[in-house]
């Protein structure tokens, strides 16, 4: 299934961490008409902004997702790269995308980090501060 496509309306939800030169946002969107309130499934969009602030190419070689839901349920993912890709990223440049996730309750968290493999120096992870997946109320 494609991701939705989201729109850039300012989002109180959202987090924006920086390691060692790498800027993170993460902007989530309920998306209502994808979900099914009644059948306990409610599915959340984010866009993720990955700026390199550094002075050298990084490559975003793997991803680590921790979702938790309202009922405390936690689940894992982690992956190589992001949607399929390992993109690289140059110094002043960034690389955007977007994805989903579902849950079974109206709200929950996610967090997570990229695994950042630098041209130059030794691999790290870039943080992603934890955002709020803000469904329906009632």
């Amino acid at each position: 299934m494609a991701a939705p496509a989201l729109t850039t309306a300012p989002n109180h939800h959202a987090s924006e961490t920086v390691t060692r030169g790498v800027r993170v946002r993460a902007e989530p969107r309920y998306l209502a008409d994808r979900s099914e309130p009644a059948s306990d499934k409610f599915l959340f969009g984010y866009r993720i902004t990955i700026a390199n602030e550094g002075s050298v190419p990084i490559r975003i070689d793997a991803r680590r997702w921790r979702i938790i839901d309202a009922d405390g349920t936690a689940h894992e993912v982690e992956g190589l790269g992001v949607i399929g890709r390992q993109p690289e990223i140059q110094p002043g440049e960034s690389f955007e995308y977007s994805s989903y996730a579902p849950i079974a309750t109206p709200w929950g968290t996610m967090e997570g980090g990229y695994r950042v493999i630098p041209q130059e120096g030794e691999p790290f992870e870039a943080q992603v501060g934890r955002f709020y997946l803000v469904g329906p109320t009632g």
